[in-house]
């Protein structure tokens, strides 16, 4: 069982797949993509209508094999947000080291590691997946950790997130920041601060929220915004990263703000 804290500020516990169930699901969506495989190469043969001399032949054939190990992975993972069908008939998901859903970039970093890496090309048919899930804690292989993602157990849906919402007068500051340079180890630690602070004195409050200011505007490279408590700068920040990263909620369930305080003269 591993606890991830989310990008919604939503405390979560959820088991972490290990090898048996993850090889399980990878025997299962192995025997699709064979039958896709198939499924191509009769293609690729009736296209070139059964010429296999053709400079064609070649270059079909390798496409075919890409969207089989590559692409069959990462747009599965990708409309499903982190499934493939053998994971779904697992009851298994992957979800970013902090809880939230994947997207894209994760499942691209999974699918060419995966290739590359951890199965086919340098992976000795699944050695190296193998090795790297029982020497990691929470069993992730290297497209895991390259991906910053971890697979485990989801048998119900979750309830849907709830949001944080930023100060008025800085929501125009944070609207114009570049977020990609934000790490998901900091970010967590942020998220993590603005949850518990009711539970820090007010020293430490100022101090542990000052220190990660500064180094949330390190990596983001802008100047930190003088006159404001760090908890309103940090609320600001994580609530623009929620917003562009979450879908539109009707009505979320709930709403988290940080504490009311008064803006600094």
């Amino acid at each position: 069982m591993a606890e991830f804290t989310t990008g919604e500020a939503v405390a979560l516990e959820l088991p972490v797949a290990r090898i048996p169930s993850r090889a399980a699901a990878f025997v299962l969506d192995l025997i699709l993509q064979v039958v896709l495989g198939v499924f191509l190469l009769t293609l690729v043969m009736m296209v070139l209508r059964g010429d296999d001399s053709s400079p064609w032949f070649a270059t079909l054939t390798l496409v075919s094999l890409v969207i089989v190990l590559i692409g069959y992975p990462v747009v599965w993972e990708t409309v499903l947000r982190g499934a493939t069908p053998g994971k779904l008939a697992l009851g298994l998901r992957v979800v970013r080291a902090d809880g939230g859903p994947v997207d894209f970039r994760h499942a691209l970093t999974r699918g060419l590691t995966g290739a590359i890496v951890d199965f086919w090309i340098l992976g000795l048919f699944g050695l190296i997946a193998v090795a790297s899930s029982v020497c990691s804690p929470n069993a992730r292989r290297v497209g895991d950790v390259l991906a910053g993602t971890v697979v485990v157990h989801i048998q119900q849906r979750l309830s849907l997130p709830a949001l944080a919402i930023p100060p008025v007068w800085l929501t125009g500051w944070s609207a114009e920041l570049d977020l990609m340079g934000l790490p998901e180890d900091l970010a967590l630690a942020v998220r993590q601060y603005l949850t518990r602070i009711n539970s820090l004195t007010p020293s430490a409050q100022h101090e542990i929220g000052q220190a990660l200011v500064e180094a949330v505007c390190a990596r983001l490279r802008v100047a930190v915004p003088r006159g404001y408590p760090p908890v309103q700068i940090l609320g600001s920040v994580i609530a623009e990263r929620q917003r562009r990263s979450l879908p539109v909620f009707p009505a979320p369930p709930a709403v988290f703000a940080p504490p009311p305080i008064a803006r600094a003269h």
